[in-house]
């Protein structure tokens, strides 16, 4: 019974995409720079899977005969967040990027969303979590009204004081605004962004959640319902299509991400697992803690060996990630980067994968690997990666 696993691990950027310098983001490399900054990184069970075979990192050495296939992917569809990675990891290529909205959302979009629940808003512009917290949150503390901000990616974010707006409505918040923002504001994700704490010390909760616009056309989630192929998400990953042909398992951090995938190779659960570890990118790469970032790395890496030992014999874990988020540069945001694969299971053929056009080449994989023809925007490197 033949089983895919996926973990994107959120940020984890290896290196400059080829079309970097559209985006501003040449000399982006997150593991190479965060390599550097530390350092040198001490990452064993990563390295003996081919990381240190894949680019050069310092402290994680290429490897004589590592225990599976490793490469990169080029990202081929316009952007560089969170929806627009594991779309095309899905097979699902965007035509244009996502709307943003450096100089915060039009007066009728925050009007229309005003009336839609209720509360005033306070806050429209571009800019940090944590820094819109310090300046807008005392104020909100006292009016209750909507602390809303984006930032260079296309979201929408709604803070909010867990003491003064319950969940529920917060919620609800967001789902009116993913209501109003359709064509021509098709943003990417409605984001809410509870927080507690005081003054000077207000601190985001674990009640995050992501409500993002529709996928365009057919995933490798769609055509795995369609031919009755169970998918079990883990993290926000169900969020990031809109629900649509997946149910996740949601986490709070990393270290409960990496248990629920445990549990689940662990398990009798069959088809494909598709998880997304979010601490690289939301608790470090946004806030360019370098040394976060390679901690949560080592986190990580200490926990790999249990979940390669658990596979079956006919299991496919394909580790990867959506985008860049290079902690060690100016920029608090995403980077267009290419992304490390690496692919571990007892039918892989060790070797290099070379660097993929698209992340669309591991959903066809996935796909041909569980039996089902839809290929997306992808090729399938099956053929090459085991031995039948």
């Amino acid at each position: 019974m033949r089983r895919a696993i996926i973990i994107v691990l959120d940020g984890v950027g290896s290196g400059e995409a080829s079309d970097a310098d559209r985006y501003g983001d040449l000399g982006s490399n997150t593991l190479g720079n965060v390599a550097e900054a530390v350092g040198g990184m001490d990452l064993p069970a990563l390295a003996a899977c081919g990381l240190g075979n894949m680019i050069p990192l310092l402290g994680v050495n290429p490897v004589p005969a590592p225990k599976g296939a490793w490469g990169r992917m080029n990202p081929a569809s316009p952007g560089k967040d969170s929806t627009t990675g594991h779309w095309e990891i899905a097979g699902v290529h965007l035509k244009k990027p996502f709307p943003t909205y450096p100089n915060g959302f039009p007066e009728d979009v925050i009007g229309q969303f005003s009336r839609a629940t209720g509360r005033r808003v306070i806050c429209n512009i571009a800019a940090s979590g944590t820094a819109v917290l310090e300046e807008f949150g005392p104020a909100h503390l006292h009016g209750g009204e909507w602390i809303v901000y984006t930032s260079a990616d296309s979201v929408f974010q709604i803070a909010a004081h867990e003491r003064v707006v319950p969940l529920d409505e917060l919620y609800r918040a967001c789902r009116a605004a993913r209501a109003i923002l359709v064509h021509p504001h098709d943003v990417s994700r409605v984001i809410a962004r509870p927080f507690d704490g005081s003054p000077a010390e207000f601190r985001r909760t674990a009640n995050r959640r992501d409500f993002s616009i529709e996928p365009p056309g057919e995933t490798l989630l769609d055509a795995l319902a369609a031919a009755g192929i169970p998918r079990h998400g883990i993290g926000k990953v169900d969020d990031l299509f809109a629900k649509r042909s997946i149910v996740a398992a949601h986490t709070s951090c990393n270290a409960e991400g990496i248990a629920l995938i445990r549990a689940w190779i662990e398990g009798a659960e069959s088809g494909l697992l598709f998880a997304n570890l979010v601490d690289f990118d939301q608790l470090y790469g946004h806030r360019n803690d370098a040394r976060g970032f390679y901690n949560s790395l080592r986190e990580f890496d200490f926990a790999l060996p249990t979940l390669t030992d658990a596979l079956n014999e006919d299991d496919l874990l394909f580790i990867t990630a959506d985008h860049g988020n290079d902690p060690t540069t100016p920029s608090t945001d995403h980077a267009r980067e290419t992304v490390p694969l690496l692919a571990i299971g007892s039918r892989v053929a060790p070797g290099s994968l070379g660097t993929l056009p698209t992340f669309s080449d591991l959903g066809a994989t996935v796909s041909d690997w569980l039996g089902v023809s839809f290929r997306g925007a992808g090729s399938s490197f099956l053929p090459v990666l085991v031995s039948r």
